[in-house]
């Protein structure tokens, strides 16, 4: 197990093995997505910072202990929810690209030496609904595994 790695993100999961780290710049709306996300059935891993290990060439996440359950809800302040410990990521999501071509192709990314799919993403429902839903087409493919 490598050493841990904390990256400025959020983090959920729709279940153990299908957690998604969601990338941006400071405001630009990971905790909304993942607030939404949350709204589509997943749970909270981590918020604003996400420890990373890579294992055998998997990605896992947790939250740093004093931050667990915590998630910023802007306008509203801290929130405290229920949390998974901890997820084997399966998907990124960038909030970074400008240009987003209507139709994508899913791009791999690196983070903590494992490369994982990235999804460019928007911080709203709509966006999370398209997670939630790929997230599920990859599960029945037998792409991402749920136990």
């Amino acid at each position: 197990m490598s050493a841990a790695r904390t990256v400025h993100a959020s983090a959920v999961a729709f279940g153990p093995r299908a957690g998604v780290v969601i990338l941006g710049a400071s405001g630009a709306g990971k905790s909304r997505l993942a607030l939404a996300l949350i709204g589509e059935g997943a749970q909270l891993v981590a918020d604003d910072r996400v420890l990373l290990t890579a294992l055998d060439g998997r990605l896992f996440a947790r939250a740093p202990r004093p931050l667990a359950g915590m998630i910023e809800a802007r306008g509203f302040g801290i929130l405290h929810l229920a949390c998974r410990r901890l997820a084997q990521i399966g998907l990124i999501v960038d909030l970074e690209p400008a240009n987003r071509p209507r139709l994508p192709d899913v791009q791999g990314r690196t983070l903590a030496g494992v490369t994982l799919p990235c999804l460019p993403g928007t911080p709203d429902s709509a966006c999370a609904r398209a997670i939630s839903r790929y997230i599920a087409h990859n599960r029945q493919r037998g792409v991402t595994q749920d136990a």
